[in-house]
């Protein structure tokens, strides 16, 4: 079987995307998604995206962590799908489109910078030592002195894993502040297992952690990752986070055709 595929990453979260308009990929094979995500045997990702065809919106987004399983809302990979859309001439600069959390609004400049709007924010956790959010996807918040040094793939695991979030597990941010809006921020992410360079939906949590928790009081947040920079913007009243946008690059990096 011969795989069209395109590749693209925003801030160093990096995606196979598929154009599965007609409906002939084979989405229920975890084995292939994983394959086609494995950086030593096939393209080599930190996900898989699919994108199909929606009766009202631009399109609609399937995502796969890389471990094969379809997964929760992924925000780099929702911009990188903008970018995609727009390389196949499916939009010019604004998107519409479904995803597994909802309804999804997009921009992007002729820069590929994608704002992308996220889902509203009403329920959060703050608790002594860490904060829990979903923002389309569960994130651990948490401060750490020494982010440079800091085991991510470690203590991610171990919170991951840890009876706070049961057999669902949560992905785990590490956070250090810079300046007054400011934060350097490191996660680890459940189904790929591992640190990646960037989090879209974790810069998300932590721009709204640290609002809440009173280490930010302005509603645009810079967040510093690995891979590159974002910003976080939102509207807040009584605690409810509306017209939440991630902003940042969307970089295509090449396309091919894999033999499977």
């Amino acid at each position: 079987m011969q795989i069209a595929f395109y590749k693209y990453q925003g801030t160093g979260n990096d995606f196979v995307m598929i154009d599965n308009r007609t409906n002939t990929f084979p989405k229920e094979d975890a084995k292939l998604i994983e394959l086609l995500c494995d950086r030593k045997f096939g393209v080599g990702a930190d996900g898989l995206i699919l994108l199909e065809n929606h009766s009202k919106y631009n399109f609609t987004m399937v995502y796969y962590n890389s471990d094969g399983n379809e997964s929760t809302m992924c925000g780099n990979g929702g911009r990188c799908l903008v970018a995609f859309a727009k390389q196949l001439e499916l939009i010019e600069d604004k998107a519409e489109f479904e995803a597994v959390d909802g309804y999804h609004f997009a921009t992007i400049n002729q820069y590929n910078m994608v704002s992308l709007q996220m889902k509203d924010v009403d329920t959060i956790e703050s608790n002594e030592n860490y904060i829990f959010l979903n923002t389309g996807s569960p994130h651990h918040v948490t401060l750490v002195n020494d982010l440079e040094s800091f085991n991510v793939k470690v203590e991610g695991a171990k919170i991951r894993y840890s009876s706070l979030y049961g057999k669902a597990g949560s992905n785990v941010n590490f956070v250090c502040p810079i300046n007054k809006d400011t934060f350097t921020i490191r996660t680890y992410e459940r189904g790929v297992e591992n640190e990646t360079l960037s989090c879209g939906t974790g810069a998300t949590a932590v721009a709204i952690a640290m609002y809440v928790s009173k280490r930010v009081t302005s509603n645009h947040v810079n967040i510093n990752v690995e891979g590159g920079k974002l910003a976080v913007n939102f509207n807040e009243n009584k605690g409810v986070f509306t017209n939440v946008n991630l902003i940042g690059p969307a970089i295509f990096v090449f396309e091919g055709i894999i033999n499977i």
